[in-house]
């Protein structure tokens, strides 16, 4: 989170929220993005994979700062 704030995103935890709802939401010029982050190999749990289907917008799957970034238009391209 510290990195994409230094970046000049906007940056709101949702972990607490559970559900399966994604890790983070990010705000950078005027557009928001949804991120679930993985590292290490994880993959998403049931509860994560039921709400990204049922979830009628965007959400992001990010395995690096650098993949962050690059959601946000501040990398390269995935």
């Amino acid at each position: 989170m510290t990195a994409l704030r230094k970046a000049g995103c906007s940056v709101q935890s949702l972990a607490r929220v559970g559900a399966g709802c994604p890790d983070l939401l990010v705000g950078r010029a005027g557009s928001n993005w949804l991120m679930e982050i993985k590292t290490d190999g994880s993959t998403q749990n049931q509860a994560q994979l039921d709400w990204s289907r049922t979830w009628n917008g965007q959400c992001e799957v990010v395995r690096s700062l650098e993949g962050a970034l690059a959601v946000v238009g501040l990398g390269a391209k995935r």
